[in-house]
């Protein structure tokens, strides 16, 4: 049998990333294989970093291939992420591939939490991360991430991120005292952000995680109108006020044209330590049946544990503290999903251009 490329296309939309389950079809195109007699060679650039599933998403395209009539498959795996293409009007960040929004209609779902947890997962799967912390009144990353100190600066124009668990992160929380109220009017707050954004010396990063305020005032129109951002992600609990309010959120930021990347539905259950009995405090699915609506992916839902706030207060987040626990399983999840779905935008190509100069005669 003389080997097809659509009867090879055809056998590769079963391959499946093995931690989401969610179909990697899209990652196969025509132009990417090739067959040398009996032989298939398949470029693939995933576009994340699957981390230990590498290998079984390779043997699931060998085996693809296999049930297409090759005798050998050549895999020719493309690492990295690529920028993705921003608001109109604004261009991406030269040393930031993604910026994405972690955001909520209100305060108290746990959005810093999972911020801080989802970029430690990323930066776990080999990803170059970083998180800025645009909570101007509210900054929480300082303690969450267990770093204290002042940025330094080497141009007296610049600062140069801080350091923590291996990614960089800058937040108001370093240029005041740590008891010291941030008393900014709204243009002021709006100010503080761009300039923590853009005086920041950031490193190469794949990834910059911006740890949102709730509510739609200020800070995030200021992001979603002036800060390129690749899409947001909404945080909610499952009760009908928290969801309320998360619409809200959402629907702000389609409304100025930033892309919904998922929702997640944090404290969705309560595992008793003791009998292991789950309770659901706060409602069931809210967040997943928001999700299905609108029409905006569902990233997963998040568990209230005693053990994910006294890590996350003592400075060491559960991702990094408790690897194996289920919740940091939930994160890494998630995070997956997160990574998947941003592969997945158009790719950024306004660098791929020359600017183009017209002269007078």
């Amino acid at each position: 049998m003389s080997l097809q490329i659509n009867t090879i296309l055809s056998e590769l939309q079963s391959v499946q990333d093995p931690l989401t389950g969610m179909s990697l079809a899209k990652k196969f195109r025509e132009r990417d294989l090739e067959i040398k007699g009996n032989t298939v060679e398949v470029k693939l650039f995933l576009g994340y970093y699957p981390a230990e599933d590498k290998g079984n998403i390779e043997q699931q395209i060998t085996d693809a291939c296999a049930r297409a009539g090759a005798a050998q498959t050549r895999i020719n795996y493309l690492d990295g992420i690529k920028s993705h293409v921003v608001q109109g009007g604004l261009k991406p960040i030269a040393s930031i591939k993604n910026i994405i929004a972690v955001a909520s209609g209100k305060g108290g779902v746990g959005k810093s939490t999972t911020s801080v947890n989802l970029a430690l997962a990323l930066s776990q799967a080999g990803a170059k991360v970083g998180i800025l912390d645009a909570d101007i009144y509210g900054p929480s990353q300082p303690l969450m991430l267990g770093v204290s100190g002042k940025p330094k600066s080497v141009d007296g124009k610049s600062m140069e991120p801080l350091e923590g668990h291996g990614i960089a992160v800058n937040s108001i929380g370093f240029l005041i005292d740590g008891d010291a109220p941030a008393i900014l009017r709204g243009p002021m707050v709006a100010q503080a952000l761009e300039q923590l954004l853009r005086q920041t010396n950031w490193p190469d990063l794949d990834y910059l995680i911006v740890d949102m305020p709730p509510g739609t005032g200020d800070i995030a129109l200021t992001l979603a109108q002036k800060v390129p951002v690749v899409g947001a992600v909404i945080v909610t609990t499952p009760q009908d006020i928290a969801l309320a309010d998360a619409r809200k959120g959402l629907r702000m930021f389609q409304k100025v044209d930033v892309p919904i990347l998922g929702v997640i539905e944090n404290m969705s259950m309560h595992v008793c330590s003791n009998c292991g009995h789950v309770e659901h405090l706060f409602g069931h699915d809210g967040g997943r049946k928001m999700a299905q609506e609108l029409e905006v992916p569902w990233l997963g839902s998040l568990p209230l544990t005693l053990a994910v706030r006294e890590q996350t207060d003592s400075g060491n987040p559960t991702v990094v503290s408790d690897p194996d626990s289920e919740a940091a399983k939930s994160y890494r999840h998630i995070a997956r999903k997160l990574a998947v779905g941003v592969s997945d935008l158009a790719v950024d190509m306004s660098g791929k251009f020359p600017s183009v100069v017209v002269k007078p005669l």
